[in-house]
């Protein structure tokens, strides 16, 4: 038995734009100071358009990539796609692949980022926290447009 997952390019798109907004907030408005403080940066630190443009271009090509990824990780939850049965909440499917995908594989890079390149904890938190958030928005917003 294999699952079938058909990819919903929308879902993708939707959850890009939503993910590229909440980083906007969270790392501008919200915790700009807090986080450019915790990179040592200058308080009054304003990058090049060239520099910001390729950042926007490198950080949209991983964010789709996680998009991506989140379609399967987070459908492949659901007991429709099995063909063994009918889905429960939406919302449980996307928790799970958002936490799971955060756990198995953001959480042992970013403590990496402690060990190997002196990363402080408290930016260890920051980032902890930041794409939890942003895994979770992602998936739901996945979870959500494939059962509607």
């Amino acid at each position: 038995m294999h699952p079938t997952i058909h990819e919903d390019p929308i879902s993708v798109l939707v959850a890009v734009v939503a993910s590229f907004a909440f980083s906007w907030i969270w790392h501008g408005p919200l915790f700009g100071k807090i986080w450019l403080r915790l990179m040592n940066f200058p308080m009054d630190m304003k990058p090049e358009a060239k520099m910001m443009m390729k950042s926007i271009a490198i950080g949209l090509v991983g964010t789709l990539l996680t998009a991506h990824v989140l379609v399967y990780s987070t459908n492949i939850w659901r007991p429709s796609v099995w063909g063994i049965g009918t889905d429960e909440s939406w919302c449980m499917y996307g928790l799970y692949s958002g936490f799971f995908t955060w756990l198995g594989f953001y959480v042992p890079m970013l403590l990496n980022t402690v060990a190997w390149e002196g990363r402080s904890w408290k930016m260890f938190g920051f980032q902890a926290v930041y794409h939890f958030i942003n895994l979770q928005i992602i998936a739901m917003i996945i979870a959500y447009m494939y059962a509607h």
